[in-house]
């Protein structure tokens, strides 16, 4: 099982409105809880060379969103002045980068005019330096994430004004 079939799964979970669902496979063990404040994932890798073997039974947090705040008068009208823009999200989990290394200049800035295949950051994932590519053109009107922060899977990353 991949990061990809965890997160459709986490997502599965979290519209189907159940309290917890374990997944068991030779190698994998996974267990969602979802409650009224937060949502818990655990992923256990099994080992390979000794299935005899008794293992403790811990599990290692994949992802833990925070519950979404109240809408208040002030968050609507936010949004329906962002409502124009496109939100570039983040296809992975991992820590989010504005340039390739500490001594480069960043990818992108606010006001910078982008072009559809542009990066925009890079995501690290289990030691793995991911480039994320725009898919609009536009300008950039807000970064949203600060740099070297941690991000989850489809949190929005950027703003971006098509016109």
């Amino acid at each position: 099982m991949d990061l990809k079939d965890i997160q459709n799964l986490i997502k599965f979970v979290a519209k189907s409105g159940a309290s917890e669902v374990k997944l068991e496979t030779d190698d994998v063990k996974i267990t969602i809880k979802t409650g009224s404040e937060t949502e818990t994932t655990f992923v256990q890798q099994m080992p390979m060379s000794m299935p005899q073997m008794a293992m403790p039974q811990t599990g290692v947090p994949a992802a833990m969103p925070a519950a979404a705040p109240p809408a208040t008068d002030g968050v609507k009208t936010e949004e329906n002045e962002d409502s124009k823009f496109i939100t570039v999200k983040s296809p992975i989990i991992g820590t989010f980068y504005r340039k390739p290394s500490p001594d480069k200049p960043l990818f992108v800035e606010v006001g910078q005019t982008i072009a559809e295949g542009d990066v925009l950051c890079i995501i690290e994932a289990m030691k793995l330096f991911n480039e994320i590519e725009s898919e609009v053109s536009g300008k950039v009107v807000k970064i949203l994430v600060d740099d070297s922060s941690p991000v989850e899977f489809d949190q929005p990353l950027f703003l971006v004004d098509p016109s």
